[in-house]
């Protein structure tokens, strides 16, 4: 097998999210727990395992450096690149992943479409999920986000929804990574999705904190930016079909830049380019070495 390092969500080698991306040449899966020392040996947010079942169908399998997870924007948006870059894939193909079947659109623009977008529950008690972001809730604070609950939301994954009242208070946040891990556990929930709006043209700048899975902030996030998209229709601050541009990995100066849209009957699509950065083989990979690209 080959590894391809692939970072989505921006044309540059050294922007957006990267991904590891490794394409199967047979029609079964290697071993999950093959399939794990390598997304642990490549040490990416995530890693997908791509299978080819058919002319126009995929199978793709996530893992984190720790476990397996159900679905993952950004590695199907570089994936489906890849694909499309090693002349595998052009236009639209069925994805099958354990989140459930979803829509993708190969090209030199990614477009997937989610799964059913849902609020999973709105918590009432707030306080300690905004200590866990290092942030005291004061009164002020409290009126500046009422409009906004916190909510988890999930369109494959189930995120926590949280809004501040300004891009300041988001890239100036001391996030206490213990306490994150414990609030995820609780409410079964992926990661801490946290935004504010900056009228400055995007829809909103947001931040993602996942140290569950080993991932103490991602730089873009797919799934977690559909629900966003969903939860921001939803609570009535974007029409019933409407298009967003969110702002991503700034404060670990990666940005990102992910393009959703919703549609009239809720489904929700992601999208954006990528860039192949390297590749590598097993035996480069065991001996901490990998080949740039162009």
């Amino acid at each position: 097998m080959n590894y391809f390092i692939v970072n989505a969500f921006t044309d540059k080698p050294f922007g957006g999210n990267p991904a590891g991306v490794v394409l199967l040449e047979s029609d079964a899966f290697p071993k999950e727990e093959l399939m794990q020392k390598i997304a642990a040996e490549l040490h990416y947010s995530e890693t997908a395992f791509v299978r080819r079942d058919g002319e126009k169908e995929f199978t793709i399998r996530y893992f984190t450096p720790k476990g397996e997870v159900e679905l993952c924007g950004h590695a199907t948006i570089a994936s489906f690149f890849l694909l499309h870059k090693k002349g595998l894939a052009s236009g639209q193909y069925l994805c099958h992943t354990k989140a459930g079947d979803i829509t993708v659109e190969a090209g030199e623009k990614v477009l997937m479409q989610m799964a059913k977008p849902r609020i999973v529950a709105t918590i009432a008690e707030t306080e300690e999920v905004y200590r866990a972001l290092g942030i005291i809730t004061t009164p002020n604070f409290k009126l500046q986000t009422s409009n906004f609950p916190v909510q988890i939301v999930s369109t494959g994954l189930p995120d926590l929804m949280i809004p501040l009242p300004d891009v300041t208070t988001l890239q100036s946040l001391q996030p206490d990574m213990e306490a994150i891990v414990e609030i995820t556990k609780k409410y079964d929930a992926v990661s801490f999705h946290v935004f504010a709006f900056g009228n400055d043209g995007y829809t909103a700048h947001v931040r993602d904190f996942a140290p569950l899975y080993d991932i103490p902030e991602e730089s873009a996030t797919g799934t977690a930016n559909a629900s966003l998209t969903y939860y921001l229709q939803q609570n009535g601050h974007i029409s019933t079909d409407a298009e967003c541009t969110f702002i991503q990995g700034e404060a670990m100066e990666r940005p990102s830049i992910i393009v959703t849209r919703i549609q009239s009957d809720g489904n929700v699509f992601i999208g954006g380019t990528a860039v192949v950065c390297a590749f590598a083989t097993f035996a480069a990979i065991q001996e901490g070495h990998f080949i740039r690209t162009k």
